[in-house]
């Protein structure tokens, strides 16, 4: 068949008053990346969950398979056969293993008398998991694995029994916690789809992901489709202003700190997990960066700074700026300093909550009264605040945190830690799943409150991230600071070299 694959028109969706999508056209060719980008809340993840039969689209939309129209909204196991996902919020259930998560979708290996067959589950979600080198064990349950691990997972359950299949595998936001090594991973894996006969609509924030893999883009703004073009005609900078509707500067660096050089903070002998000894001066200012493969440790070390790491923990902190003395590793928690954590859905805000109660939430001690009660109006006025100071878009502070975009619940967090006022803020991953619009504003607040003195420390797998970011980078290997790079030294290449020890 020379037609689209997949073939979407006039799409439609409304929530209340708020228009979601508007008359969208998507098409999807035989063999193509076919790449989806646009800002938060832009109707990505409408048009996607539309797509997997968990929202209806308003009628007069038109959906079709190979020519074969289809209902919107509907779920069959033919057409799901044709369709698989991979969603940003994975779909995975954290009490159960691999194994379990895989059977759920494609059923157990069972012997002829109905008993399962372990061994042969065990063997097959091994064979699917391994092709990314990730070392997972498909018995534990994945609540104890990294987020990239899961991500694997999630991945490896859309494959399975796809190869040869002519159909179209959506990835939502894939590699928003994967560092670069994994990155390339799973882009061979992709083409590897692609070349046993399959089409992908492949969802992303990450511009040079698009360049990168993309045969072409479908860019949709405000709920409406912008564009479709060809990558092979588009610049990083025509695709950012297709995004945002106006121009745009990509390129985003840091300016080195300003003002007094003494640590405001300082870490010794830090053990967690992998961690193995760990310490370093955060400066008064400075934008400190950690990075490292998966498994390095790297991304703990901001959980074991700010008391947050689950985990046996030893090592000293001190604040020198407010003591002299040093404070032992495992009660990090007392020298009250803020993390923005990597799982924002399942560490950074809880959904059933508005946005000003995320926002409050650890200045309630401060907002009492002398009689305990608390002073809503005070609260309101700082929740107003905050969300006008970094942007958040929403219908107000009294609307659930979770119809928020992913980018604007990621500006709630950071309000949440910056109107603590601390010396020092710790982030891991902090612009996962945000957009090209909304990472940059993200970096500009950074930099605005490093201006000011705060030091900032960054954990991160996103290149990306660390070069727009980070002033002096540690990259760790095997629980160790194996490499310090700073200055014009922070390179996209020095950093890849240095995580995969190469350099």
């Amino acid at each position: 068949m020379t037609g689209p694959v997949l073939r979407v028109a006039a799409l439609s969706k409304r929530f209340g008053g708020t228009q979601a999508l508007k008359d969208v056209d998507l098409e999807v060719s035989p063999g193509e990346i076919h790449a989806l980008i646009g800002p938060n809340g832009s109707g990505k993840s409408t048009l996607i969950k539309i797509l997997a039969g968990y929202h209806h689209a308003e009628p007069g939309a038109v959906a079709e398979l190979d020519g074969e129209p289809f209902g919107l909204g509907q779920v069959t196991a033919s057409r799901h056969d044709r369709l698989r996902f991979v969603h940003q919020e994975l779909g995975l259930v954290g009490e159960l293993s691999a194994v379990d998560n895989l059977a759920l979708s494609h059923g157990f290996a069972r012997t002829a008398f109905g008993n399962i067959r372990w061994r042969e589950m065990e063997r097959r979600t091994a064979a699917l998991v391994e092709r990314f080198g990730l070392g997972i064990d498909v018995r534990r349950p994945l609540a104890t694995a990294t987020p990239v691990q899961r991500t694997v997972v999630a991945i490896a359950a859309a494959l399975q029994g796809w190869e040869g299949r002519r159909g179209v595998l959506v990835l939502d936001e894939p590699t928003a916690v994967l560092p670069p090594g994994e990155v390339a991973r799973l882009f061979d894996i992709v083409r590897e789809v692609r070349d046993a006969g399959a089409s992908v609509l492949y969802v992303s924030h990450r511009m040079e992901e698009i360049f990168a893999l993309a045969d072409r883009v479908t860019v949709i703004r405000g709920g409406r489709r912008i564009a479709t073009r060809p990558v092979a005609e588009l610049t990083p900078r025509s695709l950012a202003e297709l995004m945002a509707g106006e121009e745009m500067d990509t390129d985003h660096r840091p300016a080195p700190p300003s003002g007094p050089v003494a640590p405001v903070l300082q870490v010794r002998d830090l053990w967690a997990g992998p961690l193995r000894g760990v310490g370093f001066d955060l400066a008064w200012g400075e934008r400190l960066g950690i990075t490292g493969l998966v498994g390095s440790g790297h991304e703990i070390v901001p959980y074991a700074v700010c008391g947050a790491h689950a985990g046996p923990v030893s090592g000293r902190l001190r604040l020198p700026e407010h003591s002299e003395r040093w404070t032992e590793a495992r009660d990090a928690h007392g020298l009250g300093l803020p993390l923005v954590p990597a799982d924002r859905a399942g560490e950074g805000v809880i959904g059933d909550f508005s946005v000003g109660e995320n926002l409050t939430l650890p200045l309630l001690d401060r907002l009492r009264a002398r009689s305990g009660r608390l002073r809503r109006r005070r609260e309101s006025a700082l929740a107003e605040d905050w969300i006008r100071r970094v942007g958040v878009r929403t219908a107000g502070r009294g609307a659930r945190i979770t119809t928020l975009s992913g980018g604007n619940q990621q500006k709630v967090v950071m309000a949440r830690c910056l109107a603590q006022r601390p010396p020092v803020l710790a982030m891991c991953e902090p612009t996962a799943g945000v957009d090209i619009a909304t990472r940059l504003q993200l970096y500009d607040l950074i930099e605005r409150q490093a201006g000011a003195g705060m030091g900032v420390v960054v954990s991160s797998s996103d290149t990306q991230d660390l070069l727009a970011l980070c002033t002096r980078v540690l990259v760790v290997r095997d629980g160790r600071i194996a490499r310090e790079i700073s200055g014009r030294q922070v390179t996209k290449s020095a950093l890849v070299h240095a995580m995969e020890g190469t350099d």
